[in-house]
């Protein structure tokens, strides 16, 4: 450790942060159809989405409205990517010749896309064409980022609504916040980082000579265009199998500092822009700081941990003072450490390092992170959808302690938001807990494992953990490209998405129809440094519940396993 490395992380966590806030408010004015700089070249563009769409985008929905156009648009890209991946080898633009994915392949890549979770059982660059990627991936990658920023949106609506029955226009949103949030800022990234090596071309690959004479073919992708929105929309999951660790996706430093900036700077900009949208700014600034206090002592200890030597080559007598294993050598420890942090508190699975190469604490934030729910920042409007569950579970306790009225931002919390909020935490543990103590104690499932004992449980942990929590990071050593794992790891996608995200809009119906009440003298503030320390509990006290029943997995699978043997199983 040393200051640059310090400094360093410190820079790449704190940029995004601030960029954030003036992102933040342009889509915040964009979500209220105020005017701005890009008018005039995207309303006729909007206007013509409308017409196909046959949407009226003055017609605000209710809750149940609004969930069900959202789940009908999901379900459709489900199907058109579906249909791509298993027609991919008769579609154009497939130089290599690649041929259809599989059933359960298809079925988890378009699940996992259309999540934002972008999990790959499959190497992109021996697996999918150039149509696939572009036309199928790409597209996914923009629209499945702005559905999340949909529900931010609905959320903002009904905390700043007085007796409001809507929640405003679905398709008004994801075609707003596609086009000018999402669209611009992906073209501008494309082209900075075409600029600093990363490839843009149709071409199926280029050759080049070894060292040693030999020849090497380098396969190439319209890589720098899906960098861009994969990053931006937190989504990870790209033209190469290892994603950011492929030297093509950061050839130089520069190149990979703007990959690691993007990825968190719309998440906090939809912090920034529901702040702004429910008239709660100063609120809202006490919920970013909580999750960047969180983010920030994760980043700590990853690069403590990961600048320790490891204790396997300290027994051996080995010379070793930093854990360099898996690690992106090129760009050293802090990079790395900042990196892992990024892609577990941001919902996003853009690998740089291989995470099961990292030490014992070490793979321990970066699943304690995924397993809060993706809410630092999360990803674009489901992060901060899942912090205001985390809010309103704060102010109710904290309410009922110290004899406060249990508001937030305006409106009163009562039992159903509070048992709302509680069904959204507790979808993670279920799916997590569940899928894991299954696939832990079944032949079909360990069969893919690399390692057994505690390891081996480790990676059937961190396989579903990272599915659940839409985040699509790999513990390295699972061949996941099976049918169970294809279709449980894609179950646990679904399970990790859409019942959070039609809880979250319930919560949002029930708050719009109440009266938006003034501060009173028994209101407790939720503004100030005193929240920020009780919302940071909260979300510690309610991540252990789920990360340390995790920990005990392991006792009760060995449990099964002695009662399957006893049983002759």
């Amino acid at each position: 450790m040393n200051w640059q490395g310090w400094a360093e992380i410190a820079l790449t966590l704190g940029l995004p942060f601030l960029l954030g806030w003036p992102m933040g408010v342009f889509i915040s004015r964009v979500w209220n159809g105020e005017r701005t700089w890009l008018d005039p070249v995207l309303r006729p563009a909007e206007k013509g989405f409308y017409a196909a769409l046959g949407v009226r985008p003055e017609q605000s929905q209710s809750w149940a409205g609004y969930a069900a156009a959202l789940l009908a648009f999901n379900a459709a890209s489900f199907v058109l990517l579906y249909g791509i991946l298993r027609l991919q080898g008769v579609l154009p633009l497939n130089p290599q010749g690649f041929g259809a994915l599989s059933e359960p392949l298809a079925f988890n890549t378009a699940v996992s896309f259309v999540t934002n979770t972008n999990w790959q059982a499959y190497s992109g660059e021996t697996t999918m064409s150039h149509f696939s990627q572009m036309a199928g991936l790409t597209v996914q990658n923009f629209l499945s980022a702005a559905t999340g920023a949909t529900v931010a949106a609905a959320l903002a609506r009904a905390f700043a609504g007085d007796r409001k029955n809507g929640l405003g226009n679905f398709w008004a949103d994801l075609v707003r916040t596609t086009l000018w949030g999402l669209l611009p800022i992906s073209i501008v990234v494309a082209l900075l980082l075409a600029a600093l090596g990363v490839p843009q071309t149709l071409q199926a690959s280029a050759q080049a000579a070894t060292l040693d004479g030999g020849a090497q073919t380098i396969p190439l992708f319209a890589a720098a265009s899906q960098l861009a929105i994969k990053q931006l929309g937190i989504n990870g999951g790209g033209v190469f199998g290892v994603n950011s660790a492929h030297p093509l996706e950061g050839p130089t430093p520069l190149a990979n500092f703007v990959a690691a900036v993007s990825i968190n700077v719309l998440g906090w900009a939809a912090f920034f822009a529901f702040g702004r949208t429910a008239l709660a700014g100063r609120n809202l600034r006490a919920v970013a700081i909580a999750a960047l206090v969180l983010l920030s002592a994760g980043a700590a200890a990853l690069y403590w941990t990961e600048t320790q030597a490891p204790p396997a080559l300290v027994a051996a007598g080995a010379e070793a003072s930093v854990n360099m294993e898996g690690k992106e050598v090129r760009f050293g420890a802090p990079a790395s450490a900042v990196w892992a942090a990024l892609t577990t508190g941001a919902s996003n699975g853009s690998v740089n390092s291989m995470h099961s190469s990292y030490m014992p604490l070490g793979g321990g934030v970066q699943l304690f992170f995924m397993q809060l729910g993706e809410i630092l920042p999360g990803g674009i409007g489901t992060g901060i959808g899942f912090m205001l569950m985390m809010a309103i579970l704060a102010v109710f306790v904290a309410g009922l302690m110290v004899g406060r009225t249990p508001e937030y931002l305006g409106k009163k919390i009562e039992a159903r938001e509070v048992q709302y909020a509680m069904l959204a935490v507790l979808v993670v543990p279920l799916s997590i807990l569940g899928f894991s103590a299954v696939a832990a104690v079944l032949p079909v499932a360990l069969e893919s494992l690399a390692n057994a004992g505690p390891h081996g449980l480790s990676e059937i942990l961190y396989a579903y953990t990272s599915a659940t929590a839409n985040n699509g990071s790999a513990f390295a050593g699972l061949a996941a490209d099976t049918p169970w794992w294809n279709t449980t790891l894609g179950l646990a996608m679904l399970m990790g998405r859409f019942p959070g995200i039609v809880i979250m809009l319930a919560v949002a119906g029930a708050l719009a129809a109440k009266p938006k009440l003034a501060p009173s003298a028994g209101t407790l503030p939720t503004d100030n440094g005193l929240f920020v320390g009780l919302l940071i509990g909260v979300i510690l006290i309610l991540g252990g519940l789920q990360f340390f029943p995790t920990l005990a997995l392991g006792p009760i699978v060995e449990h099964f396993q002695a009662l399957s043997a006893v049983a002759g199983l």
